[in-house]
């Protein structure tokens, strides 16, 4: 049977505290009110479940057959350049008609940053102006 459904992993570093998590846990919430018929997954590289591996592996099991990969990450570090290639290279091999589209991190999309910006400059101006 071909595997035709698609799926969004936001995908995050990772911590030891587990309230790290909860801003990616509001936007994959948020995600997941939008489209509500869609499977929204948040994965995290290392310290937290579900690993990626894994969340790719349950996604596969729901006859998934294309993901696309939101990365949580400000910027390519290891992880993004060499690590997450070398895992999904992995797992293609395994899963050959698996298809991924990687997005790039969030810390490299021109609307974030513009939003940061925007936000930091409203909150220097309101304080400047106290």
């Amino acid at each position: 049977m071909k595997k035709t459904k698609h799926a969004l992993i936001l995908f995050a570093h990772g911590s030891r505290n587990p309230q790290w998590a909860d801003p990616f846990k509001r936007i994959r919430d948020q995600l997941a009110s939008k489209h509500p018929e869609s499977s929204i997954t948040l994965a995290y590289w290392e310290l937290m479940e579900p690993n990626l591996e894994k969340a790719i592996g349950d996604l596969v099991d729901q006859n998934v057959g294309r993901i696309t990969l939101i990365p949580l990450f400000m910027a390519q570090g290891g992880h993004l350049k060499e690590d997450l290639p070398k895992l999904i290279a992995d797992i293609q091999r395994r899963h050959s008609d698996l298809v991924f589209n990687i997005m790039p991190p969030i810390g490299e999309v021109d609307t974030i940053l513009y939003a940061i910006a925007e936000w930091a400059s409203q909150v220097f101006v309101e304080n400047d102006l106290r």
